[in-house]
């Protein structure tokens, strides 16, 4: 017997694809294959957070895939789906009012069609000839987002981009454009200074990352030691950018955290701008020092830049709202930076990767700008065309039609109120752990819904155990000793999260270094809570899991 010819078997394959035009038998079969497909992934929900019920070790199957090799034969979409939906088994149901392992949230319905939307298109944002009016909602996100920290949308300019390293990526680069002029074309060695970059030591570990991938090097990173509250300490920050002016050394960017992965710090943005500004005018310096705010996580409390606090119309509980003050407070100033990095897949509820990078002069832009000729077979129609500067040619429309929909379907109070709600939830769980003696909440200045405790066991005081292991080096082996006790702590949650018998929370190995020796670090269980599914209930079982891992332990 002869095997089908190509025609017949493409005929299949047709089957496979999305109908060109309205056909009633293809498209009744595309959505019943989505619908097959969310019926599956439905029965994967249960009273766990996590998909399929428990979390297997999948050490073995590791090393199967580095065996797998590609399939003969054609397949066939009811078979794939299945495998799609063993994929998902054991993954973290981010809705799950019981998952509170990082800052990941649920996309709502809205941001699951514009992801569909952007699959369906196919677009690709490098210019509008090939994207169309899908430009059209990364512009009005970038709009939104200007105004709504303040900058001027008319003058300001901004991009979506391949997640929160690339925004940082985009704000050192423009920095070291301003530094260095003509390191777009002739490279780093056309410049004879060394060139620095300054962040805190709670910044995210992507200041290396883009230090090493611009040719910057990671060694000149210049780390700015923080306080108690994880803010950058700016009496050292001014000490070090002289230090790096009088040995005739240029600074390509102060990077300004605005919202640290682990503890919600805030640097504050005002004294950062008040101490570059008066390092030009001193100095007398041909250049402005860029600063950058890394607000992936941040940015979105600037919700609450024109919120009443003093009438409160939401009803936010007292001590949420000293926190949302605290916070809003500090947000207020992102205007002053010269970029703001923000993540629409971490507080803002989008599916990943939804990132941006705002330009609060759109003209920096030109420093980053290829000329068209060295891209002959693109822009040759439409108005918009940001692969002229971005560093992808090709870019998911996904992403801005992500942000687009998430701003329009929230808007202001739509955020406040998710926001509002996670905090007061994290502030419920600050509360009930800090009426525990032997457990000491990290981070209890009220910002964001982050919270990293410690436990100790009975006859310790924890507040005062924390902080000598923290400055004293007499309690060095004390630390070292707390830190095992604390991840014993956390593996047995661990465990029950992955039974399904639990709440998912995570581990911080370096939460701070201590005083006395950089090496030595101070470890925390952490729990990020960002569903706002998240419930008293929630909040009970931590406390409720935690007390009986401490008694197992």
């Amino acid at each position: 017997m002869t095997d089908s010819t190509y025609e017949e078997k493409l005929s299949k394959i047709l089957t496979f694809f999305q109908a060109p035009t309205s056909n009633r038998i293809m498209d009744g079969y595309f959505i019943f294959t989505i619908s097959h497909f969310l019926d599956y992934f439905d029965d994967l929900k249960s009273e766990v957070p996590i998909f399929g019920g428990v979390r297997e070790n999948i050490d073995e199957l590791y090393k199967k895939a580095l065996e797998l090799k590609m399939p003969e034969k054609i397949s066939n979409l009811e078979t794939i789906i299945n495998q799609i939906i063993d994929y998902c088994k054991g993954m973290y149901n981010w809705s799950h009012q019981n998952a509170m392992m990082n800052v990941i949230g649920p996309p709502p319905i809205s941001g699951i069609i514009a992801k569909i939307a952007g699959c369906i298109t196919n677009a690709n944002i490098v210019s509008d000839e090939y994207s169309h009016k899908l430009a059209l909602a990364e512009i009005e996100a970038v709009s939104m987002l200007c105004n709504l920290i303040g900058y001027d949308s008319k003058k300001s300019g901004g991009v979506f981009t391949f997640g929160g390293t690339g925004t940082n990526l985009y704000g050192i680069k423009i920095g070291l454009e301003k530094c260095a002029p003509g390191t777009f074309n002739k490279g780093l060695q056309n410049t004879k200074e060394k060139v620095k970059i300054f962040a805190s030591d709670c910044a995210h570990y992507t200041k290396y990352s883009c230090a090493q991938w611009l040719g910057i090097g990671s060694d000149n990173v210049v780390i700015i030691p923080t306080s108690q509250n994880n803010d950058m300490l700016l009496d050292v920050l001014d000490e070090k950018l002289r230090e790096t002016i009088d040995a005739g050394q240029k600074i390509a960017c102060i990077t300004a955290t605005e919202g640290t992965t682990d503890a919600f710090g805030i640097d504050n943005m005002k004294g950062i701008v008040k101490i570059r500004d008066k390092m030009v005018k001193d100095y007398n310096l041909s250049y402005t020092p860029h600063i950058h705010a890394d607000a992936v996580i941040g940015w979105i409390w600037a919700v609450f830049n024109d919120y009443d606090f003093e009438s409160n119309p939401l009803g936010f509980k007292e001590r949420t709202l000293a926190s949302l003050v605290a916070t809003s407070k500090l947000i207020k100033d992102l205007s002053l930076s010269d970029t703001v990095g923000i993540d629409f897949h971490k507080t803002g509820y989008a599916p990943y990767i939804s990132s941006l990078i705002l330009i609060k002069n759109r003209a920096d832009l030109n420093l980053i700008s290829r000329d068209t000729t060295v891209m002959p077979y693109l822009y040759q129609t439409g108005q918009y065309h940001p692969g002229i500067f971005t560093l992808e040619c090709s870019r998911d429309a996904s992403g801005p039609i992500n942000g687009m929909a998430n701003l329009k379907l929230l808007g202001k109070e739509g955020y406040r109120v998710i926001i509002g709600h996670v905090v007061e939830m994290a502030e419920l769980l600050r509360d009930k752990l800090e009426s525990y003696e032997f457990i000491d909440v990290l981070n209890d200045y009220n910002y964001g819904s982050v919270t990293l405790f410690r436990v100790y066991p009975d006859g310790i005081k924890s507040r005062i155990q924390t902080q000598k292991e923290l400055k004293d080096p007499v309690f060095a082996e004390d630390l070292i000793k707390y830190n095992k006790y604390n991840r014993k702590i956390f593996d047995y949650t661990v465990q029950k999260a992955y039974k399904g018998e639990g709440v998912a929370l995570s581990f911080t190995e370096a939460y701070r270094h201590t005083t006395y020796d950089s090496s030595q670090v101070i470890s925390a269980i952490k729990s990020f809570i960002m569903s706002p599914f998240t419930n008293k209930k929630s909040i009970d079982k931590v406390v409720e899991q935690v007390l009986e891992a401490r008694e197992k332990t």
